[in-house]
């Protein structure tokens, strides 16, 4: 009997597998169907994602300080006006002249030295090249690279030179709404490196910016002089200010440790100029005699 009841069950459960593959089988083809259109559906939302995000993304990370108006396009390829404010409240704003105009795409960066004059080297590996191209400032476009990885991100600025409007900074309110600085702003680096991660920034490189033909409505002296900032991305970042030349002459020396800038310097009036200069200097910082002590942080 045993034998017998056993043959019944092996044959029904024979006879029922078809049945049940069969019907397995649709909601397979329902599953697989799914998870297709909600992919495809992902990705079209990605790939077109919008340019007024990454306008919304930009103001969050700068708490409204750099903004993108009338943003068009999408996140990967669009462009906006770039503008600069005080921030939430503020009246101050001033907009860079044109548009600018930025590309995005995955990439894969090979590792190569930042600057000549060092010796380490960008990781390689996947990466997020991003463009950038200012009708106004930058005749061959800024290039970047973003390298994300568990808690840090290497951003590596290809070799460039671009000049921008001084009065452009007005719009980030006080103290350039008082100063209203007037000059030709010469942005210039032969490559850098950024590692950042929870501990700090360590990086290679440097950046020069030129301020060339200064002048300020603080003074009736135009220009005041030429001034040259220099940093170094290494450990505290250190930044140096020196005179090219001019009657205004300003010198010193800073350091960002723990995410905060620590800058000392000085300003003096060359010998027939304090009067014409005399009002600038009281702003810049505290008199001590011929001399204005510039201290921040």
């Amino acid at each position: 009997m045993f034998k017998r009841t056993n043959s019944r069950t092996t044959h029904g459960t024979a006879t029922r597998t078809p049945r049940a593959a069969q019907a397995a089988a649709p909601r397979s083809l329902v599953w697989l169907a799914t998870v297709a259109a909600l992919t495809g559906a992902l990705l079209t939302t990605l790939l077109q994602a919008p340019a007024n995000w990454l306008a919304h993304g930009l103001h969050t990370l700068t708490q409204g300080h750099v903004q993108l108006l009338n943003a068009r396009g999408t996140v990967w390829r669009g462009q906006a006006q770039l503008v600069l404010t005080g921030g939430p409240g503020s009246q101050d704003r001033a907009a860079l002249p044109g548009t600018v105009q930025w590309q995005l795409a995955p990439a894969w960066r090979r590792a190569q030295s930042a600057d000549a004059t060092t010796t380490g080297t960008t990781p390689t590996g996947p990466a997020l090249s991003v463009r950038i191209q200012a009708d106004c400032c930058t005749p061959t476009g800024l290039q970047l690279w973003l390298q994300p990885s568990w808690q840090s991100l290497h951003l590596a600025v290809d070799s460039h030179a671009s000049e921008w409007p001084a009065d452009w900074l007005t719009g980030l309110g006080t103290p350039w709404n008082t100063l209203q600085l007037q000059a030709r702003l010469h942005l210039s680096t032969p490559g850098l490196t950024l590692h950042i991660t929870p501990k700090g920034v360590q990086g290679e490189g440097r950046a020069t910016l030129d301020a060339l033909d200064a002048a300020s409505r603080l003074s009736t002296l135009r220009p005041m002089g030429s001034y040259r900032l220099v940093w170094q991305a290494a450990d505290n970042a250190p930044l140096s200010l020196q005179t090219l030349q001019g009657a205004l002459q300003l010198q010193g020396s800073g350091q960002w440790i723990a995410g905060r800038l620590r800058f000392e310097g000085q300003a003096e009036a060359s010998p027939g100029r304090e009067e014409a200069l005399a009002n600038l200097m009281n702003i810049l910082g505290r008199r001590q005699g011929k001399r204005t002590l510039i201290k921040i942080g």
